[in-house]
């Protein structure tokens, strides 16, 4: 936690502002929906591709003046409670570092002045990868305020990994990082949205302050810094219904989540969490599984919630999505990705 708030602290000349506009632009906001990206406008790999099409109208949706897009830094520094952020705050994030982002989408985001962060893992950009950009334009992105991030050397699943090959992940990128832009990046992305228990906590003794998955939700320090959620988007589920229900999406704040493991080793795992008294009304919890399996949901008391699937997840990743009706036609969302083996 104090390398947490010494960087965001050190950050907050950058972007603070006057406490009247505060109080006027935000009321102890400290949630933002994240959204994810990866290839754009190349429809041969549709599950990471996001059509041209589509992310024009999420461009166009977001120009609007009830959203507020904003850097990953200044979402953080909500989040740790430090400076509060306007309702409807999304952050863009982009994984992979392809060719497209530099060709296609990062002009259009300089147009709008957009920021984004793009996470990189090192190896694919040091091999001159067909596809990928170069280490020349991710300096260009740098210089115009991107924020870079890590998805380690070369991408591996990370919970298959042992304590030092996930060391040298890291540590090897970081230099890497160091070597070519002149700074380890602070904000990880794990590959896959992939993680156990060792790799989180190794994540964080490598110097970041932050870590997202690819499980949907709003990022809220309740989740923990190092499980933070984001939306992703692609030809099939980049349509304009649920990117509007992600960019208006409430936070579901949480405690006291089992299992904390998401490399689960009871299938189907028993999972539960507790609700945050500060929610109210505390409407009905709706659960959802993929892979056709149905959630048992149930409430125990005022606020614990209990969800029991009715079969095993097939081996790979599994994800249970929970919602519940919040204000003005808004859905609270909690997401959970986990790992069968």
């Amino acid at each position: 936690m104090k390398l947490i708030l010494s960087f965001l602290l050190s950050i907050m000349p950058l972007f603070a502002y006057s406490q009247t506009n505060a109080n006027k632009e935000a009321s102890n906001i400290n949630y933002a929906s994240f959204i994810m990206y990866h290839r754009f406008g190349d429809s041969r790999y549709p599950s990471t591709n996001i059509k041209k099409e589509q992310f024009v109208k999420h461009i166009n949706e977001l120009l609007k003046p009830k959203y507020n897009v904003i850097d990953i830094k200044k979402a953080l520094l909500a989040i740790n409670d430090i400076e509060p952020i306007k309702d409807r705050s999304v952050v863009i994030t982009i994984d992979d570092a392809y060719s497209s982002v530099y060709k296609y989408a990062w002009p259009i985001f300089k147009k709008y002045n957009m920021p984004f962060t793009l996470f990189i893992s090192t190896d694919v950009i040091d091999n001159k990868t067909p596809g990928y950009m170069s280490w020349e334009e991710i300096r260009i992105l740098r210089d115009h305020g991107v924020t870079i991030g890590s998805q380690t050397k070369s991408h591996p699943h990370m919970f298959k990994l042992n304590k030092a090959k996930i060391v040298e992940e890291l540590s090897i990128s970081n230099k890497r990082f160091i070597d070519e832009i002149g700074s380890a990046p602070k904000i990880f992305a794990y590959p896959y949205g992939e993680y156990n228990l060792e790799v989180l906590e190794q994540v964080k003794l490598h110097g970041f302050v932050a870590a997202f998955g690819q499980h949907s939700g709003v990022a809220h320090k309740s989740l923990g810094m190092y499980e933070l959620p984001r939306f992703a988007m692609n030809e099939k589920y980049g349509d304009m219904d649920r990117f509007l229900l992600a960019v208006n999406a409430l936070p579901m704040p949480i405690s006291d989540l089992s299992p904390k493991d998401p490399v689960i080793s009871i299938n189907p795992p028993s999972y539960g969490f507790t609700l945050s008294n500060k929610i109210e009304p505390k409407n009905a919890i709706r659960c959802f599984a993929n892979n056709g399996l149905k959630a048992d949901t149930k409430r125990l008391g005022q606020n614990r919630i209990e969800i029991r699937l009715n079969g095993p997840f097939l081996k790979g990743r599994g994800r249970i999505n929970c919602t519940m009706a919040g204000s003005k036609n808004r859905w609270r969302w909690l997401g959970r990705q986990f790992i069968v083996n």
